[in-house]
């Protein structure tokens, strides 16, 4: 079980977390794109709604459906600094590092891959391309 695995189960105990399902339309939107796409995405949603110190609209920026990235942020408390405070520990106030950013894009898609139906292999330690490792979202 990894870090993720265990916020899974955290969230699955929030009734309103764990309500949230992506529906045709979205599931449809992620076959479209592709897996690749809908990652970028989601960097530039976080990098431009939650990573600066004080988000434009905070608590009000991210849509509750309409994107598999949206529907992502508010199924793993990722949708505003409020709630990546409560759920991943990472204060507001302050700006998200680059790692931080990095860590919340793998578990929307690790979400969105759930969703899916998708069982990506596990990452490899050695590979370059896998997120910088930093301060745990669970902590």
């Amino acid at each position: 079980m990894d870090e993720f695995d265990a916020l899974f189960r955290r969230l699955a105990q929030s009734r309103f977390r764990s309500r949230f399902r992506l529906d045709p339309r979205e599931r449809a939107y992620a076959d479209a794109k592709g897996r690749d796409t809908i990652a970028r995405h989601a960097g530039d949603f976080i990098a431009a709604g939650l990573a600066p110190a004080q988000p434009r609209n905070d608590g009000r920026q991210t849509p509750m459906r309409g994107h598999p990235v949206f529907v992502a942020q508010h199924a793993t408390g990722s949708c505003c600094r409020s709630c990546l405070a409560k759920w991943h520990g990472l204060p507001a106030g302050r700006a998200l590092t680059a790692p931080e950013q990095a860590r919340i894009v793998a578990l929307l898609m690790r979400w969105i891959d759930r969703q899916m139906g998708h069982v990506p292999p596990p990452p490899d330690p050695l590979s370059p391309d896998q997120p910088p490792s930093g301060p745990s979202l669970t902590s």
